[in-house]
């Protein structure tokens, strides 16, 4: 077997892109998507047809028609990869509501709403929300509600705790920006998977949940190369970007041990994690207020992108 196969056997591979035709390549188990790969995959011939679709549809809801036109080319590719992958795609809460719990709830329900009306049940959906103290409360809401989420941009331990205690689905660890982070902060340029930060960050996240007994299935995110993805292998989900998916592909060697052992079983917190701390925590690790902070505006930064390409193309 190749490396892919090998590591579809030890975790669940995710594809990290909107793109249809590298999605029916690699035939993952489920799908990611957020601001940046749909202004990517808006660009494309095949995505042409959506887009009209999108405006066409937004034009006769009233309201504001890029707005409503995003969501639905969001809605309308989520619904095409769910024709390819068995399991769910994630889609994203517009990053300008970071910091808005009540905003994002309402535009989460809306997306839901949508892929309802298209015939698709909201168990294949997760709704990605930014890991910041209101993104992880708006998730607290809507899993109360039967909507699953999805919380990105999370880098630190704090984060990681607070998604658990507020019974979030699924949270995704970055792992290759917090390498980029401490590339640039240290100088250092020779990191192997062994002492990479992002994985070590990533493992400490995964025990800490498995020795805890907590169901929040941690997803392995934003790989810059096989290594790290292979120090992982055994995390419950891994999301790969096409390139790395076809590296896998490409090698016929035998993958890395990565997760593995026994994991001593440890008490759950008396006490959830406060806003107070939470806050504080997050401002003590430089590292994670920066990328969080980084994230968010580069998330809203594709997002203006894809609403002036669809105000170009009304």
């Amino acid at each position: 077997m190749n490396k892919l196969e090998q590591l579809k056997q030890r975790s669940l591979v995710v594809a990290d892109t909107g793109d249809i035709e590298a999605i029916r390549r690699y035939q993952p188990q489920d799908a990611t998507t957020n601001p940046s790969l749909l202004y990517k995959a808006a660009q494309l011939p095949q995505y042409q047809q959506h887009l009209k679709d999108a405006l066409a549809w937004a034009e006769k809801s009233g309201g504001d028609v890029i707005a409503q036109a995003s969501m639905k080319l969001a809605v309308s590719i989520g619904k095409e990869i769910l024709q390819i992958v068995p399991g769910v795609v994630s889609t994203e809460v517009d990053a300008r509501l970071s910091f808005d719990t009540r905003a994002s709830v309402e535009y989460a329900r809306k997306l839901i709403a949508l892929y309802e009306q298209d015939g698709v049940a909201r168990e294949r959906v997760l709704i990605k929300l930014a890991s910041t103290w209101e993104g992880i409360a708006a998730a607290s809401v809507l899993e109360r509600e039967g909507i699953h989420c999805n919380l990105t941009l999370l880098f630190s331990q704090c984060q990681a705790v607070a998604c658990a205690e507020a019974g979030v689905t699924l949270i995704s660890p970055f792992v290759g920006r917090i390498l980029d982070w401490y590339k640039a902060s240290t100088g250092r340029d020779d990191y192997t998977a062994a002492d990479d930060p992002g994985v070590l960050s990533v493992t400490r996240i995964y025990e800490y949940y498995k020795s805890r007994g907590y169901p929040t299935i941690v997803m392995g995110a934003s790989f810059r190369n096989t290594g790290e993805i292979e120090a992982l292998a055994g995390c419950d989900k891994l999301t790969i970007s096409p390139q790395l998916l076809q590296e896998l592909q490409d090698d016929d060697g035998e993958l890395a041990e990565g997760l593995g052992g026994d994991i001593t079983a440890q008490s759950k917190p008396e006490a959830p994690l406060s806003e107070a701390e939470f806050r504080y925590q997050l401002n003590a690790d430089a590292m994670a207020t920066e990328k969080l902070a980084e994230g968010i505006r580069n998330f809203v930064a594709d997002q203006l992108k894809l609403e002036q390409l669809l105000q170009d193309a009304r």
